[in-house]
């Protein structure tokens, strides 16, 4: 084999980006895949974005992901969008494909990859806090996985009724919309939680949602999107209560070996990138 010292080239752009760990296990999966690619992150200001996405095609990146506040801006400059990207109206993962840039999304295929370790959202009845760029990924994703019944508990109404329009609209899901102004009680025959807000995110690690623990029943999965840290204090309180649980960085490792997939053609190891973020000390 000829040697080379080009190598391919992915990334994030992102705004911040300093506290983003991707990089880490998504480095840790090349190493172990044998591959001499590079994860870089990139500190990108929404009026820079065009040129971002310009000096990627210039470049010849493989591929890209985008954070905030980008995964909507990002559409403009790309060249098409795969399914669920399309229905979303959101893109976290741009992958060439021949000479063109396809948003795809990648949130709510990797939380339901993580979901899906412990059961399966296909006929369960779903509470789903949030009505924000991820929450969308995630609802989306659990309606075309088969979930049955989605009700959106967000405080914003006028996102919280679009998203649950958009079920309606183009999913098979029965969805509802809750207007979040006081401690919410989850209803009895609940039997998915999850959490698609910001709310326990590093720094503030000892806020919780404002839902009546007590109705959290031993029965219902309680998951969050919480990657930093992974315990999460609503983790904590529905272990606690006897529930299982799924923690954000299922989500995230399951994101990127979905994009890796998109990028390289190849399958990673979830473990060695699980391992590669447990050893950050999140």
């Amino acid at each position: 084999m000829q040697r080379t010292f080009l190598q391919p080239l992915t990334g994030s752009f992102a705004q911040p980006a300093a506290e983003n760990p991707t990089v880490i296990m998504i480095e840790a999966a090349y190493r172990q895949l044998g591959i001499d690619w590079r994860y870089i992150n990139c500190e990108v200001q929404p009026e820079n974005l065009a040129d971002a996405v310009r000096g990627a095609r210039a470049m010849g990146w493989r591929g890209f992901n985008c954070s905030i506040p980008h995964k909507v801006a990002v559409i403009e400059h790309l060249d098409g969008l795969g399914e669920s990207a399309k229905i979303i109206g959101a893109v976290n993962t741009v992958v060439l494909r021949g000479d063109a840039l396809i948003g795809e999304n990648t949130d709510g295929k990797g939380f339901v990859k993580a979901l899906e370790a412990i059961a399966s959202p296909a006929n369960q009845s779903i509470v789903i806090f949030g009505a924000g760029g991820a929450a969308r990924a995630v609802a989306v994703e659990l309606a075309m996985a088969g979930a049955a019944k989605i009700t959106v508990v967000n405080r914003g109404r006028e996102r919280g009724e679009a998203l649950v329009d958009l079920l309606n609209h183009r999913t098979k899901a029965d969805a509802s919309y809750y207007a979040w102004e006081t401690t919410y009680s989850i209803p009895p025959e609940t039997d998915i939680v999850i959490n698609a807000t910001s709310i326990g995110l590093y720094p503030d690690v000892d806020k919780t949602l404002d839902i009546d623990l007590e109705t959290l029943d031993s029965r219902m999965i309680v998951a969050d999107g919480i990657h930093n840290p992974p315990l999460t204090q609503l983790l904590r309180a529905a272990q606690s209560r006897g529930c299982r649980i799924a923690d954000g960085l299922g989500m995230l490792i399951n994101q990127g070996v979905i994009g890796i997939k998109y990028w390289t053609g190849l399958d990673a190891d979830a473990d060695v990138m699980r391992q590669a973020l447990l050893d950050l000390k999140l």
